[in-house]
């Protein structure tokens, strides 16, 4: 089931709060102490994949955050939170 819904997530992307239930119902199957190895390795694979998306849309909304500051002649512009460009 959870191969199924993967490779449905590949044909469109994923959002954050659905990549992260996948992966809590990975680690949950993966909790099982009767799985078989080959399985657990195939569940493995997927949870790589699924934390790289994870990180991957993570730092991207990291460079996107934005706050609104007074501007010297009291406009409003935008500025880049502090340490949003990935330092």
């Amino acid at each position: 089931m959870i191969e199924q819904e993967l490779y449905m997530a590949e044909k469109k992307k994923l959002s954050l709060e659905e990549a992260m239930e996948k992966l809590e119902k990975i680690v949950a199957e993966m909790e099982n102490d009767k799985l078989p190895l080959e399985r657990s390795l195939k569940l493995y694979e997927e949870g790589v994949k699924l934390v790289a998306l994870c990180s991957e849309q993570l730092e991207a909304a990291k460079r996107k955050i934005q706050i609104l500051q007074n501007g010297k002649n009291g406009e409003i512009e935008l500025v880049d939170l502090e340490g949003s460009d990935g330092e």
